[in-house]
C-alpha cells in the first residue's frame, strides 16, 4: 500500500519529533490516485489491528493497514471524501481489544483568545486552560492537557492511563504560543501524570505538572488530575464581611504555623496530623487563645521537608503531606466558620532545581534567566524568576490569584521580597547585573509586584498582602497609584530585631541600650506595620524566645511576659511562631512536634493563661488597634529613663476618652509609689498586669483604681502614683473626669496640628 502521508513526516511522530501531531494523525481530506479520499492515520504501538468505525453507522467498518511495524496506521477510505465522525477498535497483541474515540479527532482545547491574554501576561485564570483540567468535548468525557514549553521540540504527556508511553499522546504546539495541548479521553480524577519533553539537544526529562492541583506524596512528584469544582463551601457569610473589613481600624493577632510540626501523632509513627485533624485541633486552640488570623507556612507542594515549604515545585498544589486538596478547603472552610482569616506564605522569589520542577523546563532557561547573575541564588541553591517575561509572571500572578477564589485565603504573605527588588542581594561585586539605568534595583519585579498587588485588590476586596522586606525601601504600602508596591501592610523586621537585641541584655545593661525600645516609634508610620516574632528567630542556633531571656527561670519568664506585655500594646499588627505563646524552651525542629508537654509546668501554664489574658483584652481595646496607621495613636509618656530601663506610653483610641496608658520596667527592681504622667484627668484601673501572681509573677499589683492628680509630671498635665512591678508590664484604663473637657482639650490639640 502507498501511503498518503510522508516516510519523513512518519518518522517525526514514530520518533515523538512533531510539533503538531494532530495535522499527521486522525482523519484528513487527502487527494489519493487523483482523487478526495478521506485518510485516518494512528500511531498505536502495542496494537496489532486497527479498525475504523463510523460512530453514525456502525456497520460501516474500515480496516487499517499497519504501514510501519512499530504501530503506523492508515486507513484510505475510497468511498468517503468527506469527514465524518468515528471511532477505533484497536485489537492489541495480548488479545484485548478498545473501542474508543481517537485521541487525535478533538479540536484544540485553549482558544486563540487564551493565548492572547496569557501571551499579554494578563491570563489570571490561565490555571483553567494550563495544566489537566477534566471536561467533557463533543459528548466525549476526558482530560484537556495543556503546558506551555516553547523551546521544547515535543511534548507527550503520559500516566497511569497510558502505562506511562507518551508515543501514543503526542501533544500540538498552539500557534506561536508556545503551548503544547492534547484532549485525552476517559481520563478520570486521581489519575497520575507527567509531561515528558525532549529539547533540542535530545535530552528527555519527566516534568510535573506548573499547574497541577494535586501532587503525589515526596519522594514520588507524578501530578494528579483533580477536579476542583466538587466542594461544597459554607463560609458565605464570612466572605461577605470580608469584603466589609477595615483590617487597619480592626485587631489582627496573627498565629503563624508550620502544618507539619504543630501537633504529631507519636503513637502513629509521629505521623502528621491531617487537614481536617488540624481543622479541629489547631482552629479549636486559635479560637481559644485569641488570634485572629492564622499564618500557613508555605503548603503549596514542596520536595523536601527541611525546606519548610520554601522550595516548591507545585504552585498550584495544596502539599498532600496532609490530605486532598478538598481537605485544605476543608481546613480553611473550618477557620472561616469559626471568626479565624487564613493567610498563606506565598514564594514567587524563587525556585529549587529538582529536576521535574521549574527548572530549565524545555530544555532552556524558561522560568529564570539564563544568565546566573541574574537567575540564581547561589546562597540558596535555587533559580530567580523572570520576572519580565509575560508568561512567567502570568503563572505567578494567576497564581495568587488561584489560592484567592479556589481555596478562599484571606490574604497572601510574599517571601522574600528584598531578594526580588534588589539585583544585588547576596551577591558580591562582579555576581550581578545592573538594571538598564545602571542601578540596583530590578525594574522588572518591582513592576511584578505591583501589577500584582493591584489585580488582588482590584478584584477581591479584603483580601491582605504581606510584605516580609527586610530593607528601606520607600512605599512598600503604599498604593500603586502613588507610585508604591501596593502590599497592606509590611513585616517590621527592625523593630523585631530591636526589641529581640533589647530583651536578650541582661537588666543591669539594658540602660545602656535604651535607644533599641524608643527608636523604633521614629519610623512606626512610615509604613502599615505587623509586629512579628516569626519562625526565622526560633531557629538555626538562635535559641526560642524564652531561651533568648536572661535570668534564671522566674527571670526568663518574667522577662518574656513583660516583653509581650510591651509588643502587644506598641503600634501595629501583632505575630506569634508557634511554640512561643506557651514558652516552649528548645528550639522549633520541623522533624517533630512543638512541645505541648511544657504546660505541665506552672511557669508555662502561667505564661499561655497571660498570653490568653493579653489577647483578648487587646482585641477589647480599640485605643490598641483603631488609630495604628496614625502617629496621633501614639504618644510618649516617659521615653527617657534610660537609667531605670522604664518606658511608658499611651495608646489613644478612636473616641478621645479611650485612652491605654502602658508602664514598662525591664528591670527587677520594683518600684512603690512610682509616678506616672497621665494626659487626662479622671481614675486609672490596672486591667493587666504580667505580675499577677496567677501568671508566675511575684504579686506587685494595683488593685485598685488610682486617681490622678493635677500635677505636672513627664510633660503631662495630670499624674497617678502605682506600684511598679519588677520586670513587668502594667497596663491601665481611664474612667475620665470629664470626657466634655477631654473632648475640648483633643479638639485643641487637633487644630494644633493642623
Amino acid at each position: 500500500m502507498i501511503s498518503t502521508v510522508s516516510i519523513f513526516e512518519m518518522n517525526l511522530i514514530i520518533n515523538c519529533e512533531h510539533k503538531d501531531p494532530h495535522t499527521i494523525l486522525g482523519m484528513h481530506e487527502v487527494l489519493h490516485d487523483d482523487r478526495e479520499v478521506v485518510a485516518v492515520r494512528a500511531f498505536l504501538p502495542g496494537a496489532k489491528e486497527l479498525y475504523v468505525i463510523d460512530k453514525n453507522q456502525e456497520k460501516n467498518v474500515y480496516k487499517a493497514e499497519k504501514i510501519h511495524e512499530d504501530g503506523f496506521f492508515e486507513a484510505v477510505i475510497d468511498d468517503r471524501h468527506e469527514w465524518f465522525e468515528y471511532l477505533f477498535h484497536i485489537v492489541y497483541w495480548d488479545g484485548n481489544e478498545r473501542v474508543v474515540p481517537d485521541i487525535y479527532s478533538f479540536q484544540p482545547t485553549v482558544g486563540d483568545y487564551d493565548r492572547y491574554l496569557f501571551g499579554a501576561g494578563n491570563h489570571y485564570e490561565i490555571y483553567n486552560k494550563l495544566g489537566a483540567n477534566l471536561c467533557e468535548v463533543n459528548g466525549v468525557e476526558g482530560a484537556s492537557f495543556a503546558v506551555w514549553a516553547p523551546n521544547a521540540k515535543s511534548v507527550c504527556v503520559i500516566g497511569s492511563f497510558n502505562y506511562w508511553d507518551g508515543r501514543g499522546t503526542q501533544m500540538r504546539v498552539l500557534g506561536n504560543s508556545g503551548i503544547w495541548e492534547i484532549f485525552v479521553p476517559g481520563v478520570v480524577e486521581f489519575d497520575r501524570y507527567k509531561f515528558r519533553i525532549k529539547d533540542n539537544n535530545n535530552n528527555v526529562v519527566d516534568k510535573s505538572d506548573p499547574y497541577g492541583f494535586h501532587m503525589e506524596t515526596r519522594p514520588q512528584n507524578a501530578s494528579i488530575v483533580y477536579d476542583l469544582g466538587v466542594y461544597h463551601w459554607k463560609d458565605e457569610k464570612w466572605i461577605k464581611e470580608r469584603e466589609e473589613y477595615d483590617p487597619y481600624r480592626t485587631p489582627m493577632n496573627i498565629y503563624e504555623v508550620q502544618l507539619g510540626s504543630w501537633m504529631r501523632v507519636p503513637e502513629e509513627e509521629n505521623r502528621f496530623l491531617t487537614y481536617r485533624e488540624m481543622a479541629d485541633k489547631l482552629v479549636k486552640y486559635v479560637k481559644k487563645m485569641g488570634y485572629t488570623h492564622i499564618e500557613l507556612l508555605p503548603v503549596s507542594e514542596y520536595p523536601y521537608d527541611g525546606s519548610w515549604g520554601y522550595q516548591v515545585t507545585g504552585y498550584y498544589a495544596p502539599t498532600s503531606r496532609y490530605g486532598e486538596p478538598d481537605d485544605f478547603r476543608y481546613f480553611v472552610d473550618c477557620c472561616h466558620r469559626k471568626g479565624i482569616g487564613v493567610i498563606m506564605d506565598w514564594v514567587p522569589g524563587h525556585f529549587p532545581k529538582d529536576a521535574n520542577g521549574l527548572a530549565r523546563f524545555d530544555g532552556t532557561a524558561l522560568y529564570e534567566h539564563e544568565d546566573w547573575r541574574k537567575g540564581e541564588h547561589k546562597e540558596w541553591g535555587t533559580y530567580v524568576f523572570n520576572y519580565g517575561r509575560k508568561e512567567v509572571s502570568n503563572f505567578l500572578i494567576a497564581n495568587a490569584l488561584f489560592w484567592i477564589k479556589e481555596y478562599h485565603i484571606d490574604g497572601i504573605r510574599v517571601d522574600a521580597v528584598a531578594s526580588m527588588l534588589y539585583l544585588d542581594y547576596c551577591r558580591k561585586e562582579g555576581e550581578w547585573v545592573p538594571n538598564e539605568y545602571g542601578g540596583r534595583e530590578n525594574i522588572e519585579a518591582v513592576e511584578f509586584l505591583k501589577h500584582m498587588n493591584s489585580v488582588v485588590k482590584g478584584m477581591y476586596k479584603g483580601v491582605l498582602t504581606f510584605a516580609e522586606e527586610s530593607t528601606e525601601w520607600e512605599g512598600v504600602t503604599r498604593g500603586v497609584d502613588r507610585n508604591g508596591l501596593g502590599f497592606s501592610f509590611k513585616w517590621n523586621m527592625g523593630w523585631m530585631n530591636d526589641f529581640l537585641e533589647y530583651m536578650k541584655k541582661d537588666p543591669i545593661y539594658r540602660k545602656y541600650h535604651h535607644n533599641n525600645l524608643t527608636f523604633g516609634i521614629t519610623y512606626a508610620y512610615s509604613e502599615n506595620f505587623v509586629l512579628v516574632l516569626s519562625h526565622d528567630e526560633v531557629v538555626h542556633m538562635k535559641g526560642s524566645m524564652i531561651g533568648k531571656m536572661p535570668g534564671d527561670t522566674w527571670q526568663k519568664f518574667a522577662n518574656l511576659r513583660a516583653g509581650y506585655g510591651f509588643m502587644y500594646t506598641y503600634p501595629g499588627k501583632k505575630l506569634l511562631f508557634m511554640g512561643n505563646d506557651i514558652g516552649q524552651y528548645s528550639e522549633w525542629d520541623e522533624k517533630k512536634s512543638i512541645d505541648w508537654h511544657v504546660l505541665e509546668n506552672d511557669f508555662n501554664m502561667g505564661l499561655n493563661e497571660y498570653m490568653r489574658d493579653l489577647f483578648k483584652f487587646y482585641r477589647k481595646e480599640g485605643a490598641l488597634w483603631e488609630r495604628d496607621t496614625y502617629p496621633e495613636g501614639f504618644e510618649w509618656i516617659e521615653c527617657d529613663d534610660a537609667a531605670n530601663s522604664v518606658v511608658s506610653y499611651v495608646r489613644h483610641g478612636a473616641k478621645p476618652e479611650d485612652i491605654v496608658v502602658v508602664v514598662c520596667n525591664f528591670t527587677p527592681k520594683t518600684e512603690l509609689g512610682y509616678n506616672v504622667g497621665v494626659p487626662y484627668e479622671g481614675s486609672y484601673k490596672e486591667m493587666l498586669n504580667s505580675d499577677d501572681v496567677k501568671y508566675g509573677g511575684s504579686g506587685v499589683v494595683n488593685k485598685k483604681a488610682v486617681k490622678s492628680r493635677n500635677e505636672h509630671w513627664n510633660r503631662c498635665e495630670h499624674c497617678i502614683t502605682i506600684d511598679l512591678p519588677p520586670l513587668a508590664t502594667a497596663i491601665f484604663t481611664l474612667t475620665p473626669a470629664s470626657k466634655t473637657k477631654i473632648a475640648a482639650k483633643f479638639a485643641e490639640e487637633e487644630k494644633g496640628e493642623e
